[in-house]
């Protein structure tokens, strides 16, 4: 199918669900359009047991769209650059060593606790999954997923500085997240890697492609700096979110960390020093405007990979057990850190809690399941982590609101409420 159709039918189907979601549903706009087309997707397969022919039309329309390339190669550098122009750096740095470490060490040690536990509770299902699979299900399941938080986190009223930990951790721990999906992905074929090339990996992916997006942020400033035409300058930053991901991806380093450390600068630097007024609000209003856009196309995509999805027995079991297990290795992460900074920092029980329960999974870790190679594992590894993105955004993301209210309401009437 021509690639206009496509979008067409994706746009239409995206203005459509978003007008059931605000007439009847009123739920945020991430959850709604997911949910809607989550229901819309299960409609089309009830319709296909009943002898039609809707779903297997469907489902080929879906299956021409490579998710992965839509997502990890299209929207996710745009969706990353509006989210990081609207964060404070200067309050970013101020927590910079809770979020380091949340993005560095709490990936990893969450893509540990899932993989090796995995391999056990998976096979007790009756799905005994390849080892190296499960520590790829545990790597593409431990980053948070930054539109996906950021989406639900809008409307759900978080304390500032305990916001700004779990957007700053979103923002930089999937680049955390791919470098370890990339390693063990390439165990694969050869099963040893030496620890020095895990080492460049990380350095060649993480520093390399925050230097890269420095490099270009500081050029995209200096040039809006010199003009004054909110057009022009649109464009530059346009210019700035493509050319930075391509030549990420030409140079082997991480295309989202480059996006995210350029849409910082640009969202402080230049907004402050190279930007007037006028050109700050048409900014504004043009990054926010393709946010709600693409983020509307990706959740009605979300919602519709249902279609194409195997849901054996084996596969859905090990999905539900997935999710209090993907929620244990978080929280397992979570205390562990939490507990090392109380020696320098005030925490509260509830910082684990919210920390915990407001860590989404998303589209990122769809994409990461559908690029592994073809077979039955890949098959069962899409299938559990599909079900974790479904309870993390409907059932995390409808929750989150009520979770903080309740660890307010557990404080003692006139007890000050913490800075976290």
């Amino acid at each position: 199918m021509p690639l206009i159709e496509t979008l067409t039918i994706l746009i239409c189907l995206a203005a459509l669900f978003s007008y059931v979601n605000h007439r009847w549903l009123q739920l945020p706009m991430t959850i709604g359009l997911m949910a809607v087309a989550l229901v819309f997707s299960l409609i089309l397969i009830g319709l296909g047991k009943l002898g039609m022919g809707v779903e297997a039309e469907a489902a080929r329309f879906i299956g021409a769209i490579d998710f992965n390339e839509a997502l990890m190669h299209g929207m996710l550098g745009f969706l990353l650059f509006a989210g990081a122009l609207h964060v404070k750096l200067d309050e970013l740095l101020d927590l910079k060593w809770v979020i380091g470490t949340l993005a560095v060490v709490g990936t990893i040690l969450s893509s540990l606790i899932t993989g090796l536990l995995g391999y056990w509770l998976f096979d007790l299902v009756g799905l005994p999954l390849p080892f190296l699979y499960c520590l790829l299900f545990g790597a593409l399941i431990a980053p948070t997923d930054p539109i996906a938080v950021m989406g639900v986190l809008r409307q759900a009223r978080l304390p500032k500085a305990l916001e700004l930990k779990i957007v700053g951790e979103s923002l930089f721990n999937d680049g955390v997240g791919v470098v370890i999906f990339l390693v063990v992905l390439n165990l694969l074929p050869k099963p040893a890697v030496h620890p020095t090339d895990v080492a460049a990996l990380f350095l060649t992916e993480a520093v390399g492609g925050a230097a890269l997006g420095l490099a270009l942020g500081y050029l995209a400033y200096r040039m809006l700096k010199s003009v004054d035409n909110y057009q022009v300058e649109i464009l530059i930053t346009l210019a700035l979110v493509m050319g930075s991901f391509l030549l990420a991806d030409w140079l082997h380093t991480s295309g989202p960390i480059a996006v995210v450390v350029a849409g910082l600068l640009i969202g402080n630097h230049g907004r402050q020093w190279a930007m007037s007024a006028s050109t700050r609000e048409h900014l504004d209003n043009f990054w926010e405007l393709l946010d709600e856009l693409l983020n509307a196309v990706l959740f009605v995509l979300i919602g519709l990979e249902v279609l194409v999805l195997s849901f054996q027995r084996p596969y859905l079991l090990a999905g539900l057990v997935a999710i209090p297990l993907v929620l244990f290795a978080r929280w397992i992460s979570i205390v562990a850190q939490v507990k090392a900074f109380s020696l320098v920092r005030a925490f509260t029980d509830r910082t684990i809690t919210i920390l915990t329960w407001g860590g989404l999974r998303g589209g990122i870790s769809v994409a990461l399941a559908l690029s592994l190679p073809p077979g039955s594992s890949r098959d069962a590894v899409v299938t559990i982590t599909y079900i974790v993105v479904v309870f993390s955004i409907l059932g995390q993301g409808l929750t989150l609101s009520r979770v903080l209210n309740t660890e307010a309401a557990s404080r003692p009437a006139g007890a000050p409420v913490p800075v976290e």
